[in-house]
This record gives C-alpha cells, sequence and structure tokens, in this order.
C-alpha cells in the first residue's frame, strides 16, 4: 500500500511538488500528475506552485518568476462584450492590464493558436491587438453557397477551446525557447477541460502530451519542459496517465482535502477515487464515531448526500427510483419516505441544521442497511483514524 502524507496546508504540497521536479533528495521528475476531487483546493494550489516561483525586490516589484500556469485565473482574463444595445458586434475581450497579454502584436500568435484550434473546431478568429479584442466567424452553407457569419457568439465548449488553444500556443513558444518566454521553467495546468465533452477531453489529453513531449534519436521519450497537471476529470486523468505514463519519468497523486485537518497526499494509479466513494467514507465516519466522546455531529444536508449516493447507484444498475437500493431492508418504505422528505436543496451545506435525535436515528439505519447491501470498498485516505506520515 503506498503511503499517504499529511500536509498543514497548499504551501507545503507546492514546494513538495517542485522537489520532485527539482531531484531534490528524491529521483528527479518531469511530470506530476494530480487528481482531486472539485473544492479540493488545486486552483490554490497551482496559485501556491506559482508564487513560490516568484522572487520579488524590497519594494515587492517583480524582478523574476518561473511558472507558466493556466487555471480559472487564465479563463477570467477573457470576457464577452455581446453588444447588449444592438444585440450584433459581439466580441471576446481580452484583459490587456495582464501580463499573459504582453508583446502579443509582436508574437503573431493567430497562426500557432489557428494550428491548434482547427484540431477541435471549425471556427474562424480575428484578434484586434490595438483594442485586445477577438472577433469570430463561421463559414455555413446557404442554398448550395458559402457564407460566412461574422460577428458570432461561441458556445461556452468553443470558448473553452479557443482560450486553451491561445494558452497552447504560448506553450509552444516556451518550449520553442522564444526570447519573450525564456523565463518559463515549469508549466502549470489545472482542468483545462470545463464544459467540454467526454471527446474533447480525450483529444486535449493526447495532444498535450505530443506537445510537450518528443522522441529523441534512442527512440526514447522525453519531457521538454517540467510541468504539473491537475484535474477533477477521472477520463482526462486517465488519458493522461497512459499517456504519459510510458514516456517520461512522473509521479501520479491523489489529493484528499481533510478540511480544518490540512490534506493528504497519496500515489495512485489510473483509476482514482470517484467523488461518490469520498462522500460514503465521510457519511461512513460519522455513523461509525457517534458512541465516542464528543461525536461528529449528523447535520439535515446528510440527508442530501446519501440521496445523491443512491441517485446515482440506481444510474449504474438501471433503476427508474432509488427505492430499489433499499428494497427488501426492514422498513423501506418508511426509509423511502424519508429520503425523499429529507432530501432537497434548501439544507445547505454552508449554512449547516443538525439534526434531531429522531431522524439521526432513521439516517444511521439507512446508511447501515445500504452499505450492508452493497458492499463498498472504502480506501484509507479517505479514513480519517488512517496513520499518516507528517511532511518533513
Amino acid at each position: 500500500m503506498s503511503t499517504i502524507t499529511k500536509y498543514s496546508n497548499l504551501t507545503e504540497i507546492a514546494q513538495h511538488f517542485r522537489k520532485d521536479l527539482m531531484g531534490d533528495h528524491r529521483p528527479k521528475k518531469d511530470l506530476v500528475l494530480l487528481f482531486a476531487h472539485n473544492a479540493s483546493g488545486k486552483t490554490r494550489l497551482s496559485m501556491e506552485f506559482k508564487q513560490i516561483g516568484k522572487n520579488l525586490d524590497d519594494e515587492g516589484n517583480l524582478i523574476s518568476r518561473d511558472t507558466l500556469y493556466f487555471n480559472a485565473f487564465t479563463e477570467d482574463l477573457f470576457s464577452w462584450n455581446n453588444d447588449l444595445e444592438n444585440d450584433t458586434e459581439r466580441e471576446l475581450k481580452l484583459n490587456s492590464d495582464s501580463a499573459f497579454f504582453n508583446g502579443l502584436r509582436e508574437l503573431n500568435l493567430n497562426s500557432k493558436i489557428e494550428s491548434f484550434l482547427n484540431n477541435y473546431v471549425d471556427l474562424k478568429f480575428d484578434i484586434d491587438y490595438d483594442t485586445s479584442t477577438v472577433t469570430f466567424s463561421r463559414r455555413i452553407i446557404v442554398e448550395g453557397n458559402e457564407q460566412d457569419i461574422p460577428n458570432i457568439k461561441i458556445s461556452r465548449g468553443e470558448e473553452t477551446l479557443f482560450i486553451w488553444c491561445f494558452f497552447l500556443a504560448i506553450c509552444q513558444l516556451a518550449i520553442d525557447k522564444d526570447p519573450a518566454y525564456n523565463w518559463v521553467k515549469y508549466i502549470y495546468i489545472d482542468d483545462p477541460i470545463s464544459s467540454l465533452d467526454e471527446n474533447n477531453a480525450i483529444a486535449i489529453a493526447c495532444d498535450l502530451a505530443n506537445l510537450l513531449t518528443k522522441e529523441n534519436n534512442e527512440g526514447k521519450f522525453e519531457m521538454l519542459i517540467e510541468t504539473v497537471i491537475s484535474t477533477h476529470h477521472s477520463l482526462f486523468f486517465n488519458v493522461l496517465y497512459n499517456e504519459f505514463g510510458r514516456k517520461v519519468k512522473n509521479k501520479k497523486y491523489f489529493l484528499h482535502s481533510k478540511g480544518v485537518n490540512g490534506y493528504a497526499l497519496q500515489d495512485t494509479n489510473d483509476t482514482p477515487f470517484f467523488h461518490h466513494i469520498a462522500t460514503l467514507s465521510d457519511l461512513k465516519y460519522i455513523v461509525e464515531n457517534q458512541d465516542i466522546e464528543n461525536p461528529p455531529k449528523i447535520y439535515t444536508y446528510h440527508f442530501n448526500a446519501l440521496r445523491s449516493i443512491l441517485e446515482k447507484t440506481a444510474t449504474f444498475f438501471g433503476y427508474d427510483k432509488i427505492d430499489k437500493c433499499i428494497d427488501g431492508l426492514e422498513d423501506e418504505v418508511l426509509f423511502e419516505r424519508a429520503l425523499q422528505l429529507f432530501s432537497h436543496g434548501k439544507y445547505s451545506i454552508f449554512d449547516p441544521v443538525e439534526m434531531g435525535d429522531d431522524n439521526k436515528d432513521l439516517f444511521i439505519r439507512i446508511f447501515k442497511g445500504f452499505t450492508t447491501k452493497y458492499d463498498f470498498y472504502f480506501p484509507q485516505i479517505f479514513n480519517n483514524n488512517t496513520q499518516t506520515e507528517t511532511a518533513s
């Protein structure tokens, strides 16, 4: 079994990744792959990694940096002007205050972005460097003739692909040691596939592996620049694992947030643990520790969590209703009624309300009945009582 290491904060994990990539008191790696569920801190971790690589003078001015990153902050540099007054001149605005866009005109990125974008969508674009805006057009067939439709509003998925290809074009400059990006020592990519279907998620993973690696004269692959890639998407992680795992020296981790108790990091394989198992593990811990001094509280929103797991279970087995998941249990009618009654949106995780004693007992009975009927495997990283090593 691989070691589970406990970290107090994300800064420590970012430092751990840098040591992996530098070979600091350990075998050097060229790539770190990280799987973590949403809200585990992936984006904040990418910013911590970036921040460590900054050097500032005494007045706080940036002297140097070493990380080119893609995350939610990168996507926020692009925003839409939908021309609400006339609804005709729609354009994607670039935040020209960001250093991310420094020297765009001189770099002439259009052709580089287009070479990537054409792999995914049939879309034309034009970057106006004076106004820092991008307009899009699409060619369609009208009565047998081709016709350009200018200033179109593109879908969220197409927008994601354009921003991603914009970033890839800059990555290409860094890999080619362009003077504008010769400061890049590391690339950090966090979840580039939001709003994309699975076909595009697979294509992006494969294209990324092709961009960041090359085959040398000995027929072996090598990484062109040290990289960290994090994601919550199990299929995307799986494809990255297989594409990079066979080619370059890498580490693969699963990150689990322990709330106020910090974070747990564990080596993982190509199939990381799914979110419903993590949720079920949390509920299991709560249910099994009601007899200890100061037991964990059972809140009303825990019924929502249990209902969600039953919905996934019903879908997996092809049931049309969740009551099939508790069929045969004692008091199954009462259980089904309770799940329907207590699992709805007004029980917020951000405004927790503790259950009354009767409802607690009912919740525990449903949980035990369900987990007795279905034999789930609970990985050690989700167990709050698991012995862990503390990062040194």
